[in-house]
């Protein structure tokens, strides 16, 4: 079982976004050949603390998210680790066609930052509430696609990023949330963790959604229900073997998405399922609308993804086993 820490009792929240930027301010220092762009967005998704202390490696392109594409990939051309930072619905959601080409087919050494991404957006509504960008990224070859479910996970999954030689998309969140996993919990791209193991319904999450899951299944386990929760920090390549295995050990999965389920980590679970090993998957998640505007927590309320939404979604997804 993964190391983390008591979920109903956390000790600390900070967002996602800030795990990004302590990683990047660590691995300027250890590594001269990292550099930054950013879109104009540096405090919101927090490059400016690289761009104080390494400001000859820090390039403000403007709100030109295109443009900064583009650049990033020269920049990699010159043996360089190139990390991109600007609000998801911007990049990929303005630069997807610079990305495709410049980035991933180049296979360029570029890693592009989203910030700002899903329901939790809030107040800034549904312009900004990034909820496809995992489908648009997904089918795009050479990328790999991390979402990291706290500040600590965060903070490694940039520097895992930072180490392969290949695109790589890093998806965080503004809003501030509880920090559970710690700095023993292990990281691996590629490789889900399990963070509690059960036997009747496996919930397979990714982000935000992770620690609501984890409360979910206390809710759960006090009404018979015995659920597995696993963290799918790594939607690209997905991790097949753990998918399968409770596939075949709970005969039921329920994803949990902060983002659209069509393209979203369901889809992807439904992809490896109907392929290696048929059983019921419900994909929750938001279904095929855009949100409303508001308070992040009421939000997630409404749209049915806090705790209590996702034990909802998974009692009444018990019909569907077998």
């Amino acid at each position: 079982m993964t190391l983390i820490k008591d979920i109903l009792n956390p000790e600390s929240k900070k967002p996602t976004r800030d795990g990004f930027g302590k990683a990047l301010l660590e691995l300027g220092e250890e590594n001269p050949n990292i550099w930054v762009l950013t879109a104009d967005v540096s405090e919101s998704t927090r490059t400016h603390w690289f761009a104080e202390k390494f400001p000859k490696r820090f390039v403000q392109v403007g709100v030109a998210e295109q443009n900064m594409a583009g650049v990033a990939a020269g920049i990699a051309a010159c043996d360089k680790t190139v990390f991109i930072s600007a609000f998801g619905a911007f990049s990929p959601g303005r630069n997807w066609d610079q990305i495709r080409v410049s980035i991933c087919y180049n296979n360029s050494n570029v890693k592009i930052h989203a910030s700002h991404t899903g329901l939790t957006v809030g107040p800034d509504g549904a312009t900004h509430q990034a909820l496809e960008d995992i489908a648009i990224v997904r089918s795009l070859p050479n990328i790999t696609i991390l979402a990291p479910a706290d500040y600590e996970q965060a903070l490694k999954a940039t520097k895992a990023a930072a180490k392969i030689k290949t695109p790589c998309y890093i998806r965080t969140s503004r809003e501030k949330l509880p920090v559970f996993t710690t700095k023993e919990t292990p990281f691996e791209i590629g490789k889900a963790n399990v963070y509690r193991d059960g036997k009747d319904v496996a919930i397979f999450a990714h982000g935000i959604t992770v620690y609501y899951a984890l409360v979910a299944a206390e809710l759960l386990k006090k009404k018979g229900i015995d659920a597995a929760v696993i963290d799918c920090h790594t939607i690209k390549p997905i991790d097949e073997v753990t998918i399968i295995k409770y596939a075949k050990q709970c005969g039921l999965i329920v994803s949990v998405d902060d983002h659209q389920v069509i393209g979203g980590l369901g889809s992807t679970i439904a992809e490896v399922v109907v392929e290696k090993c048929p059983c019921p998957v419900k994909r929750h998640g938001i279904y095929d609308h855009f949100c409303e505007s508001g308070d992040a927590n009421e939000l997630l309320k409404k749209y049915v993804l806090d705790a209590d939404g996702i034990a909802q979604t998974v009692e009444q997804s018990m019909k569907m086993k077998k």
